[in-house]
Parts: structure tokens; sequence; C-alpha cells
């Protein structure tokens, strides 16, 4: 969004960004935010996609096979239906709407998100983000956990038309008991016709992605499907014009960061290490889902 002849001061959002569609195999399509040209992360958050309102008919599902990452989080995030998380720890989880699934890479992990049988067998909805959220560099290569939160251990703020769900990190004084790295906050919020919402300006680098229905931002309107980057320093106030749901994203700026496939690191050369211990097989197998993987790219 550029400043308009006659402004006095530029708007609260700095940069509006149209996800770019992509297609994960199967015809399962996403919209991809992050990274961008016009902004490569906001906050630590270095990738974000958005996949669904869909839905699966008897018989199919969804199949992401066992894949590698480093120095970095993975944060699976529903709306709808459910996903079966495995990966080389051991952790076998399926992941339902409201709760987080966060799987801490740091100095490496392989992971597969499946569809199960059962809901296969009846055909089933998807909707939900994906987001990657990099680590400081001094915890890059920390130890790889994964650790599940049902929707009910996260923070809820319900008043005056709406609802905020602190996903992880704080945010209007609750804080999420997922464990970060940095400073940061993620939260889901939904308001009314007619709601607003504030939002400070205390964290360095501010988004909100808009999931559903119209608002309105110092006189500004939006539609769904869009990732808004706030001009820093600036407080700003959210207005549903329509029911409206979006998440809220940011924290502190780490730095530049390389990415490459599913590799996220501060360090090239670290990339090209991930790349050569994929093809040797040093990330280890998934329990119950190592007859399958996918295979380093070739570009």
């Amino acid at each position: 969004m550029s400043i308009r002849p006659g402004d006095e001061t530029p708007p609260a959002v700095m940069i509006t960004l149209e996800p770019k569609p992509r297609d994960l195999g199967d015809n399962f399509m996403v919209r991809r935010a992050l990274p961008a040209i016009e902004k490569r992360m906001v906050g630590p958050f270095i990738f974000w996609d958005e996949f669904g309102p869909a839905h699966f008919p008897v018989g199919k599902g969804l199949d992401v096979r066992p894949h590698p990452h480093i120095n970095l989080a993975t944060v699976t995030y529903l709306f709808e239906g459910e996903i079966f998380h495995r990966d080389t720890l051991g952790s076998a989880q399926a992941i339902e709407p409201g709760d987080v699934n966060w799987m801490n890479a740091g100095r490496g992990i392989a992971h597969s998100e499946r569809t199960r049988e059962q809901l296969r067998a009846t055909g089933s909805p998807i909707s939900g983000i994906q987001s990657w959220v990099a680590l400081p560099e001094a915890h890059e290569e920390s130890e790889p956990f994964f650790k599940h939160h049902g929707v009910d251990e996260l923070p809820l703020i319900e008043e005056g038309g709406k609802t905020v769900r602190v996903i992880a990190g704080s945010l209007y004084g609750k804080a999420s008991p997922v464990k970060t790295y940095s400073e940061m906050f993620y939260a889901d919020a939904q308001l009314s016709a007619g709601a607003t919402l504030p939002l400070g300006a205390e964290h360095e680098e501010r988004g909100l992605y808009l999931t559903s229905g119209e608002i309105e931002i110092a006189g500004d309107r939006f539609e769904k499907g869009r990732l808004l980057v706030f001009r820093p320093g600036d407080a700003v106030t959210i207005k549903a014009l329509t029911p409206a749901r979006f998440l809220l994203l940011g924290g502190a700026n780490l730095g530049p960061r390389h990415l490459w496939w599913n590799f996220v690191s501060s360090r090239k050369e670290r990339i090209e290490q991930a790349k050569e211990d994929w093809k040797a097989g040093r990330f280890g197998t998934v329990p119950g889902d190592d007859k399958e993987f996918i295979p380093l790219p070739d570009h």
C-alpha cells in the first residue's frame, strides 16, 4: 500500500501480501503468504501456508510423506478436520481444531502428516494454517522436540463480541504454555460484526492474516486471504465490518535467514550439510511411517 497524495502520515498497514497458490500434489492446494518478495519474514515467522477449506472424498486424504527440517519450529493449527503427525522422535499425535502441534526441529528432525484410515473411510474436511518459526541463532542447533497442546490449554479471552485464543507467546496479558525461544506472539481472533480489537505497538514486527470476513483498519478495508504487515511503532485498531476471523502474528526480528526446501538457517553452509544428511539417510526414519519419504529436490 502506498501513501496517498495529501496524507500527512503513512498508512498503518505498511505491506499487503496476497498469497500465491501452490499445489502440494494430488490437487491439494495451499495459499502461501510467506516468504514473499516484499517481506521475507514477520518477526520469527518465515513460512505461512493456508489450506482449505476443502473436503477429501471417501478414500482420499492428506499424505505428506516423511521429510526433514532444521533450525526452525513447525506449527500446525487447524480450523476444521484432523491431521496425524509422526516424527523421528517417535511422536504419534492427531491434531484437531484449536490444538497446537509444535515441532522444534533444532539440529534436525523428520516427520510426516497424514489423514488416518478411519477418516479416509468416510471422507473428511480440512482447513488450517501451517507456519514455520525461525529459531534464534543460539538455539538453531537445539535438541529437537515435539509438543502437543490441546485447545483447553491455550488462554482464551472472551469479551465484547470478540474471542482471542493465544496460540504461542504472549498477547493481551496472557501467555501460551507453548515453549518458544524468542519474543513472539501468535493468536486466533474472531470478531462479530461491529466489534473492535486493539493491537499495541510493543512488538517489533506485527502482522494479521485474514481468513474470513471483512475488516477495517484506519479507514482502509481488507478482505479475506490477505496478510497485512503493520508499520512498526503504530498501535492499530481492527474493526470487523462483517463477522471476521484472523490470525495475529509477529515478534522480534531475528535477522536474515536462508531458506531452501524444508531447511531454514542463518548459515548457508548448514543448509548444504542438511541436504547431504537427508540424501545419506542421517535424519533417521519415522516409526510407523518408514516405508516411503520425499526425496531431496534436484533444484
